[in-house]
């Protein structure tokens, strides 16, 4: 079975027709000859936007010149209400002092330190999935991911009264609001007020709310010599080796919130894509649970994850076809040269994974699931180039190697545990918002494993 794909648009459609299209779904908004092109220019009467699927182009944006593409202020005002002036929306020396105070805390050693709360995390989505029913997955694994962040962020399972509050309050957020907003789209900033709906910006005021009373309370702890030795608090205590200074109060409430957006948000979708793709490929599915029974039998330790190698090729397999963030928006800075194409200061340059990750140029197969192709040449030579679930470059997701141990990880415990089943004719169809959800929901049959893999 072929994973479901937003139908892309046909034929040229107004301006107006696109903004009313892109607030639906960013994905089907855009033309199906993207999944092939290496270049194509968007123009409006307010801007020019240059989708670039070229592996080159990518390098030079992401790698080799990044300074000269900025993210663009446009996901900036988007998401402002929520995140502030946190690391993703940043740029120049201002990014850079925030990526030195956060980036030791995902350091290799300390992502051993948070292994125990993620298999405690891992269970107890476990000990809440209950078989023999239809379970809305996107709900079950919402609540997964959100407990990780709670419990290697500040030490407290999601059902902590605080922590349930900020979770419900953020969801709410979540559900309110588009990757970008006609605002940010038109970038018209300085001259158009925002156009933040009520409840977004309410939602968001009481997220930030809820944050601030839990950094407030650890920031005391800390004080007290009482914190626990959890990432909030090795964030909290950590200082820029360039100028000395830590987060303040208002700095930590940004930094929070994008670890909220960044770290619940995107693993609770990619591993609901993940359980669904291993329910219509049944037998991928028994390889994760016979990995899985085969591995923990030996031990629960941190080194049992690099054991977990089907887990990871269909974590990575899913990242590839539903990757959290669809479109990587920066600027042009100053004035350059694209395959012969003239592109003016001021620019959006678009990277968007989720054509590269399907171009049909750069990947056999671009449309099926075949975790299979990550141990294949062709496979690893298509991901050096046209692979980019975290981004890349000095702008790569600081948590991408917590996001590679926790997916794998709460895969592996819930397939081993169940077997999932889809539900005939509920097949879900993507959309783009905040991040690549289902449109629907992703229902399926919960089962009770019955299979003993182990000897």
């Amino acid at each position: 079975m072929t994973p479901p794909k937003p139908a892309a648009r046909t034929g040229r459609v107004s301006l107006w027709r696109y903004l009313r299209l892109f607030r639906a779904d960013i994905l089907s908004a855009q033309p199906a000859r993207l999944y092939r092109a290496w270049m194509a220019e968007f123009r409006t009467p307010f801007f020019r936007s240059y989708l670039c699927n070229d592996p080159a182009l990518i390098q030079t944006v992401l790698k080799d010149r990044p300074g000269d593409f900025p993210k663009s202020d446009r996901v900036r005002a988007g998401l402002a209400p929520l995140l502030g002036r946190s690391v993703f929306v940043t740029n120049g020396a201002e990014w850079e002092s925030q990526r030195r105070i956060i980036d030791p805390a995902f350091e290799g050693g300390r992502l051993k330190d948070s292994f125990p709360s993620m298999l405690a995390a891992a269970d107890a989505a476990v000990a809440r999935l209950r078989a023999g029913g239809i379970v809305e997955i996107e709900q079950a694994t919402s609540h997964a991911a959100a407990d990780v962040i709670f419990r290697t962020l500040f030490s407290v399972p999601v059902e902590d009264r605080d922590a349930r509050d900020l979770y419900h309050r953020f969801r709410a957020y979540q559900r309110a609001q588009p990757l970008l907003n006609l605002r940010a789209f038109l970038a018209v900033a300085d001259r158009m007020p925002r156009l933040h709906c009520r409840r977004t910006l309410a939602d968001a005021a009481a997220t930030r709310a809820l944050i601030r009373s839990m950094t407030d309370r650890r920031a005391a702890e800390i004080t007290a010599g009482t914190a626990p030795d959890d990432l909030a608090t090795k964030i909290m205590t950590m200082r820029d080796p360039v100028t000395g200074k830590g987060f303040d109060a208002g700095q930590m409430v940004d930094q929070v919130a994008i670890f909220l957006l960044a770290g619940h948000e995107t693993s609770a979708s990619a591993l609901s894509w993940a359980l669904y793709l291993l329910a219509t490929h049944g037998e991928w599915q028994d390889r994760v649970a016979k990995e899985a029974a085969a591995v923990f039998t030996e031990g629960e330790d941190f080194g049992a994850v690099a054991k977990l190698g089907t887990a990871r090729d269909v974590f990575r397999e899913t990242l590839r076809l539903y990757p959290p963030v669809p479109m990587l928006v920066r600027e042009a800075a100053c004035p350059v040269t694209f395959r012969g194409r003239r592109i003016a200061q001021g620019a959006q340059i678009v990277l968007s994974p989720w054509h590269l990750h399907r171009h049909e140029r750069l990947w056999e197969r671009p449309d099926h699931f075949d975790p299979g192709r990550w141990t294949s040449e062709a496979g690893r030579v298509s991901a050096r180039s046209a692979y980019l679930p975290f981004s890349a470059g000095p702008r790569v997701c600081p948590g991408a190697g917590f996001a590679m141990i926790e997916g794998p990880l709460i895969l592996s415990r819930l397939v081993a545990a169940f077997r999932f089943e889809p539900i005939g004719g509920d097949v879900p169809q993507p959309v783009a918002h905040l991040t690549v959800r289902s449109g629907t929901g992703i229902r399926l049959q919960v089962l009770q494993r019955r299979i003993n893999y182990v000897g």
